[in-house]
């Protein structure tokens, strides 16, 4: 095999779920390496002896990546070549090697991709959302109120924006982008991709609220949650921000009066909501 001919590390996606999504060329790369850098060698085990794979592995997790990348660092330079997986899918996006990588090529050690699936792509394909620009935001804090400040950050993106979550906190997380990003922006939960149970609903963020809420079985599996972004705003004028702020603050409280004139002239609601303040103080 080419790729073997001097030491380097691999970086070598798995499958998410589908065994039948492993590549030829992982496999072979993980039968000829070395030693297997894994997430989780108890976890790992069963895909490695699915494929027949041989090679012994190694732990590397988020609490010994420093110390277990310097060791990996010694093998590669005694010659030794080396493949990185994690738990499913493709190292480094959420989980451990982004320290490993950089010592590596800190040192001018060969770095080789081995693509496969990531749950990132496979969700935004079938989603049905813009996929020409995307955000990838990973896992939101697990505490609301530095999550729905995290969300806040992200009210005026107009990517297509991709998070992880944890089926425990989908409910949650879904009641605060319906309080950041409005009832009936369009998004995307996909939970349990290429597994028995698999699942890709496109509706907008309330009606997905509604939908787990109801249904206990959508909270079960690896979670992707698919938010479309802020479509681009028309060039509105100030003067015609104020003049439609002026009338709704006659009604309406400041956050209401943002909100609906940030709907009606297509301008961030951050923008909106700031000058209605200005409005109020005068």
């Amino acid at each position: 095999m080419s790729d073997q001919e001097e030491a380097c590390l691999y970086i070598v996606a798995t499958p998410i779920g589908n065994l039948s999504d492993m590549s030829q060329r992982a496999i072979e790369v993980l039968q000829q390496v070395d030693v297997i850098a894994a997430e989780d060698t108890r976890h790992s085990g069963f895909l490695l002896q699915h494929f027949a794979i041989k090679t012994p592995s190694i732990s590397l997790h988020d609490h010994n990546e420093q110390q277990r990348s310097e060791t990996l660092l010694e093998k590669l330079q005694q010659g030794e070549s080396i493949a990185l997986i994690s738990d499913a899918g493709t190292p480094l996006i959420s989980d451990p090697g982004y320290k490993l990588v950089s010592l590596v090529r800190e040192h001018n050690i060969r770095v080789v991709p081995v693509p496969g699936s990531c749950a990132v792509i496979t969700a935004l394909s079938a989603s049905g959302l813009a996929s020409d620009r995307f955000s990838f935001e990973g896992f939101l804090p697990s505490k609301q109120g530095a999550r729905q400040q995290a969300l806040q950050m992200l009210v005026d993106e107009s990517r297509t924006m991709i998070f992880y979550d944890a089926p425990r906190r989908l409910k949650g997380t879904l009641s605060d982008m319906v309080e950041v990003f409005g009832d009936d922006r369009p998004a995307c939960l996909a939970r349990e991709l290429t597994k028995l149970h698999e699942t890709i609903t496109t509706q907008s963020l309330r009606e997905l609220l509604e939908w787990v809420s109801e249904d206990s079985n959508q909270l079960k599996g690896e979670c992707v949650l698919l938010v479309e972004g802020v479509k681009q705003q028309k060039d509105a004028s100030e003067t015609e921000i104020n003049r439609v702020l002026g009338l709704l603050l006659k009604e309406l409280p400041v956050k209401k009066a943002a909100a609906i004139t940030s709907s009606l002239l297509e301008v961030s609601k951050n923008t909106a909501y700031d000058m209605a303040l200005k409005l109020q103080q005068k």
